[in-house]
């Protein structure tokens, strides 16, 4: 049975199949990814910092949990410099387990300002993009974008060639900055460098979705599923068979999905599917 995160990524799963022909990705809607031009950023934003994050979701937890977390925020107001850091990534990994990623990004960035580690720097880089994915409020998202973009980069001043930071960085200048053919080179740079890295490959088959080249999105996820055969991605690559109208590989890939998501959600809306490609 699926617990905890994976639910919440099936979850995810199930609500981007229903969003990702309805939503444009900035300049990539009928743009290769060889090319294409910016679209400008006239999005309105709304300031957020650690605080405003960490109430509004202490608001969708439980009472006990909401008190852990506050008791912990309280010996973080009183610790010592030696103790800051363990407090700080306490509090991350109760946020982290409780699906909410924004505090955590936010107390991985206040950890990274004072280590300098490019391995915190990274950890934040990574929340702040599982921040900006999740929200379904556009003016705090451009926001999370920019803090994803700027961990990353100083990842990349100490190592310029960590594909982790890079891919992050492309994803992020994809989705949320007026450059996203900037970030598709990002990406593109990964899979030379690596050619079956699940993350790069993963959203290129995502961006190519996006432009219509259902094609390439088949060739990207069948890589990532060759060396990770999660859900999401059968039933990412179960849509791009079906736009390409082949339906008996969409139908495999669609029931693969499912028996590997084992989620009624997801249940509902394959049985859905196979149902109209059986017609």
């Amino acid at each position: 049975m699926l617990k905890g995160k994976q639910i919440a990524v099936i979850g995810l799963v199930v609500v981007l199949m229903g969003l990702l022909f309805s939503l444009d990705i900035k300049g990539l809607v009928k743009e290769d990814e060889h090319s294409g031009e910016a679209a400008g950023n006239t999005e309105q934003t709304t300031a957020i910092n650690l605080e405003a994050v960490s109430e509004a979701g202490k608001q969708t937890l439980s009472a006990n949990i909401s008190q852990q977390i506050t008791e912990l925020e309280n010996q973080l107001k009183t610790a010592d410099a030696s103790s800051k850091a363990d407090l700080q990534r306490q509090l991350a990994q109760k946020w982290d387990d409780v699906n909410i990623p924004a505090p955590g990004a936010f107390y991985y960035e206040e950890i990274a300002k004072a280590s300098n580690k490019s391995e915190d720097w990274l950890k934040a880089g990574n929340l702040f993009t599982s921040a900006y994915q999740a929200t379904q409020d556009s003016t705090i998202q451009p926001t999370l974008v920019q803090k994803a973009i700027g961990a990353f980069q100083k990842v990349l001043e100490q190592q310029p060639a960590n594909l982790d930071a890079k891919t992050g960085l492309g994803v992020a200048y994809v989705s949320g900055t007026p450059n996203p053919m900037q970030g598709i080179q990002l990406l593109r740079e990964v899979v030379e460098k690596d050619p079956e890295n699940i993350n790069a490959n993963i959203n290129l088959g995502l961006f190519s979705m996006k432009s219509g080249q259902f094609a390439k999105a088949v060739n990207r996820f069948k890589t990532v599923i060759a060396k990770d055969p999660k859900p999401e991605t059968w039933l990412y690559l179960a849509m791009a068979y079906e736009n390409l109208g082949e339906k008996e590989n969409a139908i495999s890939a669609y029931t693969k999905g499912k028996e590997l998501a084992a989620d009624p959600s997801v249940d509902k809306l394959v049985d859905q599917k196979l149902q109209e490609l059986r017609k």
